[in-house]
C-alpha cells in the first residue's frame, strides 16, 4: 500500500457524539481523521484522502450491501487498511457480507479509545516504511489467478489490481506504478491492445511490462516477443521463482 495520505476515514450511518468525541481525541493525538456517510458516492469522494478506513457501527446497524461491494472492489484495486467499531455481532455480521479478508483489525463496543489510536498510529508508522516499495499493477481477468499472484507479492511488493485493461488505465491514472505484470490473453481488450494504450500515453509509456502467458508454444512465445515487453512469464511460475524473476527485472532496469 502506497502512503498517499495520513488521514483515518470513519465511516457510518451518521456523524453521532461518539464519532464525534472519537475524532476529536484522534486530533488531539495528533491523528487526523474526519467522518464520511456509509454511501458509495460519499467514499468515492473521499477515499484518495484516506491512509485507513474504519467502519463505525451503531448497535444493530447494517450497512448497505451495496456499499461494502464497493469496498471490496476499490481495495482489490487501491488496498487499505480496514478496521470495524461495533458490537460483535454486528461485526460478524457485516464479515459475513464483506469477507474477513478485507478486515484488518475489529474493535468491539465499548470502544478503547487509547487502544484504537495506538493501532491506528502503529498502522501509520507501518504504512510509511512501506512506501519505500516498488509498485506493482497486475492486470488479469482471473480473479482468482490474479488475487493468488497478489499474495505472493504482497509481502514485498506494494501491489494493486485490476480485472480489465480499462480498470488497468483507471488505476494508472491515479496510482504510480514502477512495474505491470499484464495478462496476454483477456476478453474484449486483449494484454497487447493494453500495452498499445499504455505505449500511446505519456504518463505509461515508461512503465516496464511483463506479460503473463498460459502458453509456452513457440509461435505463442514469438508474439508475445515481438510486441517488445520488458519480459514475459508463463502463468505457471512458482512464488519463489516469480520473486526471484522480478528481482531480476527491477535491478535490470
Amino acid at each position: 500500500m502506497i502512503l498517499e495520505s495520513n488521514k483515518l476515514m470513519i465511516i457510518g450511518a451518521k456523524e453521532s457524539f461518539l464519532i464525534r468525541s472519537l475524532i476529536k481525541k484522534m486530533k488531539e493525538s495528533n491523528l487526523d481523521a474526519f467522518f464520511t456517510i456509509a454511501t458509495v458516492d460519499a467514499i468515492n469522494k473521499a477515499y484518495e484522502e484516506a491512509f485507513l478506513i474504519a467502519i463505525y457501527l451503531d448497535p444493530g446497524e447494517v450497512v448497505d450491501p451495496k456499499v461494502l461491494t464497493y469496498l471490496k472492489d476499490r481495495m482489490g484495486e487501491h488496498p487499505k487498511h480496514l478496521f470495524v467499531i461495533g458490537e460483535k455481532q454486528d461485526i460478524d455480521d457485516l464479515g459475513s457480507v464483506m469477507s474477513v479478508d478485507y478486515i484488518t483489525r475489529t474493535f468491539e463496543r465499548p470502544l478503547n479509545v487509547e487502544e484504537f489510536i495506538e493501532v491506528s498510529v502503529t498502522y501509520l508508522d507501518d504504512s510509511m516504511a512501506l512506501d519505500t516499495k516498488k509498485t506493482i499493477l497486475i492486470v488479469d481477468d482471473d480473479p482468482t489467478y490474479m488475487g493468488m499472484v497478489r499474495d505472493w507479492l504482497k509481502d514485498s511488493y506494494n501491489v494493486y489490481m485490476a480485472k480489465s485493461g480499462t480498470q488497468a488505465l483507471k488505476t494508472l491514472g491515479n496510482t504510480a506504478c514502477d512495474l505491470i505484470l499484464l495478462d496476454y490473453e483477456m476478453p474484449v481488450v486483449t494484454g497487447p491492445q493494453v500495452l498499445q494504450m499504455l505505449r500511446e500515453e505519456p504518463d505509461t509509456r515508461s512503465i516496464p511490462v511483463i506479460f503473463l502467458t498460459g502458453k509456452n508454444d513457440k509461435e505463442s512465445i514469438m508474439k508475445v516477443l515481438a510486441l517488445k515487453p520488458e519480459g514475459y512469464l508463463l502463468k505457471t511460475i512458482l512464488k519463489d521463482d516469480l520473486l526471484k524473476e522480478l528481482t531480476k527485472i527491477f535491478n535490470k532496469i
